[in-house]
């Protein structure tokens, strides 16, 4: 039998030795896996997070293990690039963070044994990702367990899968199951196969190293409305005992994606309305335990989706276990992201190996994701287009059941090569939050779809950022909770309505660490989430797509922690499922509101203190107002560490100043020639850090990169590029502000 020993516990640890150790040093720090060492200094800001290689040592007893014949040592995550030492000698070599792979220890086994797991985050220019919106955590953050298997055995190397693969093909009310096994030294063993039902009942079994099996009258795998799943009980057998062993669960499901009438799933209609999820949290980083996954995929639950986009890498099995099990449609990529490396190619292919062999039995997954926002650089490099190609029959050539996609960048050309070579594809838009308004997403979608009838579109990201900021005006760029609501109101209003999208993403569930962000008050931080990094608060806006995609009756009023308010009717937002809602104030009625799309909006009179209640059927909510004769500061962003907060500026009436969008001030030819200079200058700087290696190198300053942040202030535009290791001082953006001082304003716009 099959023997798995988890191999968490009692490890050393320990940075900026020079090579791997030969000894343990008493002195070193003793921890449980899983681990990263930039759970705090990876999401506090600074982009200053330690990125180096840190050693993982344990001494173990080879008797430790029942086990006389093979023994195996499982590392399902080290990020970003590991190697394996056992008693000083080094047995392995993998890139790449966010996959398994295994290791064979047998020959080298002694009685006593020193076990050293180096894991390296340095930059590289040939392991991806290296450039991109998220904290590239170090550590051995998932499990590792030890593998005690006979010589003969499903094969435990072959890109670190299961050994098993499993392709259920539906004709009618039966599903035939084809299994393929994957045998080690098979010397006269029988392999036997047994599918059973959710009950444990056997609904049919054979022999063979591969074979197919057909259920009868099959119950299929619907997503969330029925994700009923099968289990494949494999074992070789020498004459009566089992000397190798695997359960695998399945679900039965047909799918295709069509341009007019988007996700069919077992020939339904199925919207795919979901969101994005990054895998770490507030003071683990993303080490997580499984008891976060679950929370996650609870909340995720709870929102209604019926997807989830698993970015930008792959995720813990466990998770896709929880996707298999609640029914979730899957979108799983690799981390090929923002910028091309020349040097990268077989980085890409080996990730995508492992990404589609280790997957490959999942329900849930429904698409290969091959890159996202590669083209940041430009869509028309020969090389990056040819390993798009490779990627695509790579995906094409292992996997012939499912389709492949891509999420490309707001600014990438529709009619660019790189857009039609993967199945289908999506895009990342930021209308009304990064330029532009929200007005312009769904139609940016319908011009696609006119052009191109017969290719599948969908959304792969959008959204925009909140904090406990709070403003009964909330305006695009100031971090609100209420504007974040106004947003989402507006993109799902458009973008729920366009049956012909195969699947829209939320960027993001929750907030996530990226230590080079330094806006919105908390650095460190993306905080684009729906529910914040800790798990604890959930955004106004997570109600918002609550009440459009679940059927758990609840109403919900909006910013709770919105109490001091200066005007004299202010307005309240209510959100529910349910079709009617009525307001009270103080126990009086301020009427009852139908509503289509889910969002109700009350005129309420603010005077003194107002207890708030919504009633919709029998479920309620509460709140509290306060009247103010001057706005709480506390509900105003101040920049954490910044250089100059918005209200250090000197903005004379009439004229320009770093508070003003960047669209507006390139509306003045004066306005054009102050930011032609400004891009120069940034342009330098960016160059100066593609020459000391900074992670952001290699992003260029184009026409639609500026076109896009037309909706930036210029202050919050010189916040943003410290991501880019561009900074100015505060002598340099007060020197700015003088300059646009001296320019008009267009009449319109004073």
């Amino acid at each position: 039998m099959r023997l798995v020993k988890n191999f968490n516990e009692g490890w050393s640890f320990v940075k900026g030795l020079n090579q791997a150790p030969a000894v343990i040093d008493e002195s070193w720090e003793i921890l449980n896996l899983p681990h990263s060492w930039n759970n705090i200094d990876g999401q506090d800001g600074g982009n200053d997070y330690y990125r180096g290689t840190c050693y993982y040592v344990k001494k173990f007893n080879k008797n430790d293990f029942p086990c006389d014949k093979k023994v195996y040592l499982e590392i399902n995550g080290a990020n970003s690039s590991s190697d394996v030492y056992l008693n000083e000698k080094h047995l392995a070599h993998h890139d790449g963070g966010y996959s398994t792979y295994r290791v064979e220890l047998t020959a080298d086994l002694v009685e006593e044994n020193l076990l050293v797991i180096a894991v390296d985050n340095t930059a590289n220019d040939y392991v991806y990702p290296q450039m991109a919106d998220f904290t590239f955590y170090g550590g051995l953050y998932r499990d590792v367990n030890i593998i005690c298997v006979d010589n003969t055995h499903f094969d435990l190397e072959y890109y670190g899968g299961k050994g098993i693969t499993v392709t259920p093909k539906i004709t009618s009310t039966k599903a035939n199951v084809e299994i393929v096994g994957y045998v080690k030294n098979l010397q006269g063993q029988a392999v036997r196969y047994q599918i059973k039902d959710k009950e444990g009942n056997v609904v049919n079994e054979g022999f063979g190293e591969s074979l197919s099996l057909e259920i009868e009258n099959v119950h299929l795998w619907h997503g969330r409305r029925d994700p009923y799943l099968y289990t494949l009980e494999a074992a070789i057998l020498d004459g009566e005992n089992v000397i190798d062993n695997l359960s695998i669960k399945f679900g039965c499901r047909t799918f295709e994606i069509d341009p007019e009438r988007g996700f069919i799933l077992n020939g339904e209609e199925y919207p795919l309305r979901g969101v994005s999820r990054h895998q770490d949290r507030w003071g683990f980083g993303n080490a997580l335990l499984k008891e976060h996954h679950e929370e996650d995929m609870d909340l995720i639950c709870e929102v209604g989706a019926t997807t989830i986009r698993l970015a930008h890498y792959q995720h813990d099995q466990y998770f896709y276990d929880l996707c298999d099990e609640r029914g979730m449609v899957v979108w799983a990529e690799i981390p090929y992201i923002s910028r091309h490396l020349p040097k990268g190619r077989e980085n890409t292919i080996s990730q995508m190996k492992e990404l589609v062999v280790q997957n490959y039995n999942h329900a849930s997954i429904v698409v290969w994701g091959l890159s996202n926002e590669i083209t940041m650089g430009g869509a028309n490099d020969p090389d990056l287009l040819e390993n798009h190609r490779i990627l695509n029959d790579l995906c094409h050539e292992m996997d012939k059941t499912r389709l492949t996609t891509i999420a490309c960048v707001s600014m990438c050309k529709i009619d660019s090569e790189y857009c039609h070579i993967p199945d289908v594809l999506s895009y990342n838009h930021y209308f009304g939050w990064y330029g532009g308004d929200t007005s312009m997403n769904g139609p940016w979608f319908d011009k696609f779809h006119e052009k191109y009838p017969n290719r599948a579109i969908g959304v792969s990201e959008y959204g925009c950022e909140a904090l406990n900021w709070h403003s009964s005006k909330p305006f695009q760029g100031d971090y609100t909770e209420e504007y974040q609501s106004y947003y989402h109101e507006e993109l799902i209003k458009q973008l729920y309505t366009r049956k012909y999208l195969w699947a829209t993403h939320v960027w993001n569930m929750f907030d996530f660490g990226a230590d080079a962000r330094a806006e919105g008050g908390e650095n460190g931080q993306n905080h684009k989430g729906l529910v914040t990094f800790d798990r604890k608060y959930k955004k106004d806006s997570f109600y918002a797509y609550k009440a459009w995609l679940s059927d758990d009756p609840f109403v919900h009023i909006c910013s709770k922690r919105y109490i001091d308010r200066v005007e004299d009717v202010t307005k309240v937002t209510v959100y529910s499922n349910l079709p009617e809602v009525e307001l009270f104030a103080n126990g009086v009625s301020l009427g009852k509101q139908a509503s289509e799309n889910h969002f109700f909006y009350f005129d309420v009179p603010n005077v003194g203190e107002t207890k708030l209640e919504a009633h919709a059927g029998e479920y309620k909510d509460e709140s509290f107002i306060r009247k103010v004769d001057v706005m709480n500061e506390d509900y105003v962003l101040k920049e954490k560490g910044a250089v100059l907060n918005w209200f250090d500026i000197t903005a004379p009436e009439g004229r320009y100043s770093l508070n003003d969008t960047m669209g507006n001030i390139l509306k003045t030819l004066r306005g054009k020639l102050w930011f032609a200079s400004l891009a120069i200058k940034m342009k330098k700087r960016m160059a100066n850090s593609a020459k000391s290696g900074a992670g952001m190198a290699g992003f260029e300053i184009t026409g639609d990169i500026i076109q896009m942040m037309n909706g930036f202030t210029v202050l919050r535009l010189t916040s943003l590029v410290g991501m880019m290791d561009v900074s100015f001082s505060k002598e340099e953006l007060l020197a700015m502000n003088k300059k646009l001082n001296r320019i008009r304003k267009p009449k319109k716009l004073r």
